[in-house]
């Protein structure tokens, strides 16, 4: 594989080059394991389980339609013999024809916009039906995730190449950039109040920040919009700021004053496939280049210093090539995410509270022995593709 980002990447460092490589392969590997041949679509989860004889093994749990959608929109990337393998014998506009075909029972605003999404990147002749369905299911002033809104302005963008989107386009942009609190950079987990309790309002996850960010990168990509590449920037900017020491993205943010709240669990997707997806898309924008950010939460994947034994190194990998999975994410372990929801609580009316004797007491050094599909198709989407202005 040569990408123009994994180009760079293998002239800025070689060993990470070589992890994004094996990362790579891992999906292709990794993701016709989850794929349900007799349902056409993919699982919810793989999950570690232990057999009755007492095996290591891989439960399959559920299907997803938003998975399904995600993994077309990276697989399609691949040489066509190679998307074939991951969806049973289609390529990926043909499973996305699938995906649209099945659009008239799906009632999840976030899983249409994807399908939509992959319709205009595939080239679907069905994207006008694709966007009528999000269109029936993005009531005008009802109050959304952002980032289900963030996957509606993604979809239009793409879309308007083809198609005449300008209304709901300009609907969905101005939804984003006004969802946010004052003058912070982030973004809040709803696009208004009504979605999310009061106590919690203020709480706002990586998903939150990375989905919108990437959306306006991509608006302003599609046509000039200065104010939207601004917003995406500043964004980026900050959870750039706030990145651990060993590269970790952070979990929940105050979306009032952009700060860590909480910042476990770290997951596994954040660190090889979200943040490089919305960051890459950024810089191709034209925003700022936060390739340091990217190659510092890349290398978390291998040098994970929450289960570090006492010479450094992983008391358990977080790559597993013998599952074909990478491990979801390293928490805490605390019962019933008590840590993040004293955080919430507290700093609701005292922000930067830290509560600090919770991380002696909680040490985040557990592992989540789970892979999901959409884990694999962010990573082929975000080393795999790119952006044109």
């Amino acid at each position: 594989m040569n990408t123009t980002r994994l180009g760079a990447l293998a002239q800025e460092d070689g060993s990470l080059h070589a992890l994004a490589e094996r990362l790579l392969a891992l999906a292709e590997a990794g993701l016709p394991q989850m794929y349900l041949p007799e349902a056409e679509t993919f699982v919810f989860t793989r999950a570690g389980v232990v057999s009755p004889e007492g095996t290591p093994v891989l439960e399959q749990r559920g299907t997803s339609t938003r998975y399904a959608a995600i993994t077309a929109l990276g697989a399609r990337f691949l040489p066509e013999d190679r998307q074939r393998a991951l969806f049973g014998g289609r390529t990926a506009e043909e499973f996305t024809g699938l995906l649209v075909e099945r659009l008239p029972g799906v009632v999840n605003l976030g899983d249409a916009a994807l399908i939509a999404w992959a319709a205009a990147e595939t080239g679907h002749p069905k994207l006008s039906d694709a966007l009528d369905r999000v269109a029936a299911l993005d009531v005008p002033g009802r109050p959304q995730y952002t980032v289900e809104a963030a996957w509606v302005l993604s979809a239009l963008a793409a879309a308007r190449a083809v198609l005449d989107v300008e209304e709901p386009l300009a609907a969905a942009r101005v939804r984003l950039l006004t969802a946010r609190v004052g003058d912070s950079p982030l973004f809040p987990h709803a696009t208004a109040p009504g979605l999310v309790p009061g106590y919690r309002s203020h709480v706002a996850c990586f998903a939150d920040q990375t989905y919108p960010l990437q959306a306006l990168a991509r608006l302003h990509a599609s046509g000039d919009d200065p104010q939207a590449l601004a917003a995406a920037d500043a964004c980026a900017a900050r959870i750039c700021e706030l990145q651990g020491d060993g590269g970790q993205w952070w979990w929940h943010y105050d979306a009032r004053e952009g700060g860590v709240i909480e910042g476990y669990p770290v997951y596994s997707v954040h660190q090889h496939a979200m943040a490089p997806t919305a960051l890459f898309d950024l810089a191709e924008a034209g925003g700022t280049d936060f390739g340091a950010a990217i190659r510092r939460g890349l290398r978390w994947m291998t040098d994970v210093p929450e289960i570090a034994d006492p010479t450094g190194n992983p008391r358990e990998p977080m790559i597993r090539e013998d599952f074909g999975v990478t491990w979801r994410k390293v928490y805490r372990g605390d019962p019933k995410k008590a840590v993040r929801a004293a955080r919430g609580l507290t700093t609701r009316v005292a922000p930067h509270t830290r509560l600090a004797p919770l991380d002696r007491i909680f040490r985040p050094g557990a592992v989540d022995r789970e892979c999901r599909p959409y884990e694999f198709g962010w990573m082929l989407f975000a080393w795999l593709g790119g952006t044109q202005r």
